[in-house]
């Protein structure tokens, strides 16, 4: 038997592993939001006559917004710190942070200049200069957070918390926080498409002999405050069951609910003050979402000890229960309200992406949770409950 192969220490923190760190898809997709964010919509192209670096030497722009420099800012930190930890766990940690520094700068400069094709978009060395210093810092954090130790290798992380086969349930997860940006006529009600694909399909068959085996839809009453509580309480409460179904250890899915819920209070914070302006970021908060987040607490709480395959079987029930009531009640006057001025807003770039992840999310995740659910005995390892 050959002597298994050694890797020296890094200076990054940990042995060097050449192996392809997952933080490569991780940076890829986070690459490709960003030039989403930054070509929207994608039309409107026209040639100015003029270099692409010409912003470069232009004046400096009069009048900038908190918005903007923050975004422009915290926008590319994350792209800095998922380049520079999979160049260091790739095998490459000496020129890890030079590649975090680098490639959003030159990932910037680039949509920068292709912007100047854009009638609807404004190139600027401002958006530029932030771009690449929000790199740089997110370089900074992942050497520093590596260096300390507290940025194990994948491979640490998934053995001491994720059961084997997580069957795209991290992935899922990791994508909640973009679904829930897009406005919902009840608060975290994603997957709430029956009534758009009624409508696309009725003028689909418009005219056609098939307009008449169409489902004619009966009017039906909004959900009442008790309701919306209940859809409020099990549109949380699944996310935090599919985790469970795959983190191991009770202390741990504690860990795992906590962080969860802080990113909840976020999301809709988040989304509310991109829709309505920051004064209005706690205007979602309303008895019946208050109510329906103190009752996916404490059930979140009282299912740390339940098994995954359980977590899995609940998470498959409280999507279908929670899908039907939102499916059954029409959109609301405030919630129409709500979609004209998010998609009029300065968040339109990311419309149409939240969008799609919103109504998709909850389908993917029966699917994922149907998968876990079914998972033969032997694959739960023995680990855990």
């Amino acid at each position: 038997m050959l002597p298994r192969k050694s890797y020296p220490p890094s200076s990054a923190g940990g042995p060097v592993n050449p192996r392809l760190s997952l933080a490569w898809p991780f940076a890829l997709g986070y690459v490709a939001l960003v030039v989403y964010a930054s070509l929207f919509p994608f039309s409107g192209w026209r040639d100015q006559g003029i270099a692409p670096w010409s912003f470069l030497l232009a004046p400096w722009p009069r009048y900038w917004t908190g918005f903007d420099v923050v975004s422009n800012l915290l926008g590319y930190v994350p792209l800095g710190l998922l380049l520079t930890l999979a160049l260091a766990r790739s095998g490459r940690p000496r020129w890890a942070g030079w590649f975090g520094v680098l490639v959003p700068a030159l990932l910037s400069l680039g949509l920068e200049s292709i912007q100047n094709y854009l009638v609807e978009r404004v190139p600027s060395q401002v958006d530029w200069l932030l771009n690449s210093l929000g790199g740089g810092l997110g370089a900074l954090l992942a050497l520093l957070l590596l260096r300390w130790g507290v940025l194990g290798s994948w491979g640490q992380f998934r053995e001491r918390w994720l059961v084997p086969d997580t069957q795209g349930a991290l992935a899922l997860l990791l994508a909640w926080p973009l679904a829930a940006l897009y406005p919902t006529s009840v608060p975290f009600g994603l997957g709430q498409v029956w009534q758009r694909l009624e409508q696309a399909l009725v003028r689909l068959t418009e005219g056609s002999v098939l307009q008449g085996w169409l489902p004619q839809s009966s009017p039906t009453l909004p959900l009442s405050p008790l309701t919306e509580a209940l859809v409020v309480a099990l549109c949380v409460w699944a996310p935090v069951l599919l985790g469970y179904a795959v983190v191991r250890q009770p202390g741990q899915r504690l860990a795992f609910a906590l962080v969860f819920g802080g990113v909840v209070f976020a999301a809709g914070a988040l989304s509310a003050a991109l829709t309505f302006g920051p004064v209005h970021a706690w205007a979602w908060l309303s008895a019946p979402a208050s109510l329906g987040l103190a009752l996916s607490g404490g059930m979140s709480l009282f299912g740390l000890a339940i098994g995954h395959r359980t977590a899995a079987v609940l998470s498959l029930l409280a999507w279908s229960f929670a899908l039907g009531l939102l499916n059954r009640a029409p959109e609301t006057a405030y919630f129409a309200q709500s979609l004209q001025i998010w998609e009029q807003g300065r968040f339109i770039r990311f419309h149409g992406l939240s969008q799609w992840v919103g109504w998709l999310w909850p389908y993917a995740a029966l699917w994922v949770g149907a998968r876990l659910a079914l998972r033969p005995r032997g694959a739960h390892y023995n680990a855990g409950p």
